[in-house]
């Protein structure tokens, strides 16, 4: 394991928007049945704040005012200026947190709630003022685990070029797809996601996390259950109920377990915080420990699900603990799982 985060800092916007949503919701739905049970599964979600880069007005949602006030939702061309202008300065308002950025080699981005050209890697990397010989890379679209293929692409990157100082960056602006709906479930989906931004330097040498063998697996017949379509009002995405059921039956699975396992129980795991269902799913599948995945807990306490960024959160906080073996593990569109395995060297 040669490649290794050796650092890794978090941002999120000054905006908490959870409170002005869950207002919304419940006034959306009324006093019916659905809205009780919104109120009762907002409570047990797990989530107690959520950022966004939305301006305060536009975050009074129940109030109708703001770029959501409108009789008719912003279009997607609309929201995509939005994240070109805010999205750059989320994911620099990360990069900045690092204790010392180096002279980076590549640059690694992943971003999957948003389209600019020229992209936000090539925005990123003029802002720091980096040659313009650095390598890029740009990964969209991919939802929830495109941290993962994004911290495995710097390990290849190292890998086949050791002298290499990588920059990783996730970036995602989940609240500029915010959907003016009436239904339970899209309502509730929408309840989980906020915005957040995270950036990591991975090197072939130097005291830090150490990147191992990835692990993927895809369900058959799932590739419904999770979709993320571009619609005339912003990204529009489906997260169906099924998805806990069916992820924590796979890990429950032995040859599934074990491939995650491995032959020694790692010591520590890193899980997207993609939702309380779903860190409950892989805690009952893979048969942890219930403390196993409070960096999870916390991060989805703390920020909700920030889809790609999310899993670097709780990463941050793992490399804190310097864990000598451990499993990172996300969900996304297929229905797929992507991770791979760390643990820390100090060599």
């Amino acid at each position: 394991m040669s490649a290794r985060i050796t650092q890794l800092a978090t941002a999120v916007p000054e905006l908490d928007f959870e409170a002005d949503y869950r207002i919304w919701a419940e006034q959306r739905l009324g006093t019916g049945r659905e809205a009780k049970l919104y109120r009762r599964m907002a409570e047990r979600s797990g989530i107690e704040h959520r950022w966004s880069v939305l301006a305060e007005e536009d975050a009074k949602l129940h109030e109708g005012r703001g770029m959501y006030g409108a009789v008719e939702q912003p279009g997607t061309a609309q929201r995509m200026r939005m994240y070109a202008e805010r999205a750059p300065e989320l994911a620099l308002k990360a990069i900045g947190k690092l204790p010392e950025l180096g002279e980076i080699t590549h640059v690694v981005v992943a971003s999957c709630t948003g389209f600019v050209a020229p992209g936000i890697d090539q925005i990123i990397a003029r802002r720091l003022g980096l040659p313009g010989d650095v390598e890029r890379v740009l990964i969209g679209f991919m939802g929830c685990y495109a941290a993962v293929t994004a911290l495995r692409t710097a390990r290849h990157i190292v890998r086949s070029e050791p002298d290499a100082r990588v920059l990783v960056v996730t970036v995602e602006l989940s609240t500029l797809h915010h959907q003016d709906h009436v239904d339970l479930e899209p309502m509730l989906a929408g309840a989980q996601f906020g915005d957040g931004a995270a950036a990591a330097v991975v090197t072939g040498s130097g005291e830090g996390l150490a990147l191992g063998l990835g692990i993927a697996a895809t369900l058959e017949e799932s590739d419904a259950l999770i979709t993320w379509h571009i619609g005339d009002t912003g990204f529009q995405m489906h997260l169906s109920g099924e998805v806990p059921g069916r992820i924590g039956a796979a890990l429950s699975q032995d040859a599934v377990r074990e491939r995650v396992l491995g032959d020694a129980r790692p010591e520590a795991f890193a899980v997207h915080a993609g939702g309380r269902s779903i860190l409950d799913a892989v805690e009952r599948g893979l048969q942890l420990d219930p403390h196993a995945l409070d960096h999870s807990r916390a991060v989805l306490r703390d920020f909700g699900n920030m889809s790609s960024s999310t899993l670097m959160f709780v990463l941050e906080r793992i490399l804190r603990d310097r864990p000598e073996s451990g499993v990172a593990l996300a969900f996304g569109p297929g229905l797929a799982m992507e991770g791979f395995r760390f643990g820390y060297t100090d060599a």
